[in-house]
């Protein structure tokens, strides 16, 4: 029996999941966290280092990692890329002057060799707020029909109402588990 089948019977056992939640400062990564965990959210600053909480959600153990989005931090992204099985990328819906370096910062991430297995989703936050781009629109503008290198979703989104939160984080465990926790 090879390495590999004992590690992916090992994880499979524990169900635990490792998720890096990324996108541009602003965009509402510690917000989602924050709701995810029934956490206040009126008090939020903005994240220098990082965030991380464990949640379980249906028999999962979700490690949640929320990486401080401003663009002094992006360089240091990368030390926390190592065995990611989901990455989260979060955009603000209605910062439309940022949406190209959101999405420029995304295609890079994408050729990160140590993110190569993971499942993307993409929050399309801030969907309460008017004069937000629409899912869609967001889907358009940062051209994801061309990513062909990760399973990926996008999922509008409301970090302050938490609509649809649990939407995307059900899909995004669905694929992981489809990868990860096969059957026998």
């Amino acid at each position: 029996m090879g390495l590999l089948t004992i590690l992916k019977k090992m994880k499979q056992k524990e169900r635990e999941v490792r998720l890096l939640m990324l996108g541009l400062d602003n965009a509402g990564k510690t917000t989602i966290l924050k709701k995810f965990n029934g956490e206040d959210i009126n008090t939020i600053s903005p994240t220098l280092g990082f965030n991380i909480k464990t949640l379980e959600h249906r028999g999962f153990k979700l490690n949640m990692w929320d990486v401080g989005g401003q663009k002094s931090l992006r360089s240091y992204w990368r030390n926390y890329f190592e065995s990611t099985d989901g990455l989260i990328w979060v955009v603000d819906s209605a910062d439309r002057a940022r949406l190209q370096d959101c999405a420029q910062e995304l295609s890079g991430l994408l050729l990160e060799e140590r993110l190569a297995g993971a499942t993307l989703l993409v929050f399309a936050n801030k969907q309460d707020l008017p004069g937000a781009l629409s899912k869609d629109a967001i889907k358009e503008a940062m051209e994801l029909d061309n990513i062909k290198t990760h399973h990926w979703c996008i999922q509008g989104c409301s970090a302050v109402t938490g609509e649809n939160l649990l939407t995307g984080i059900d899909w995004l465990l669905d694929d992981i588990s489809s990868r990860i926790f096969t059957a026998d």
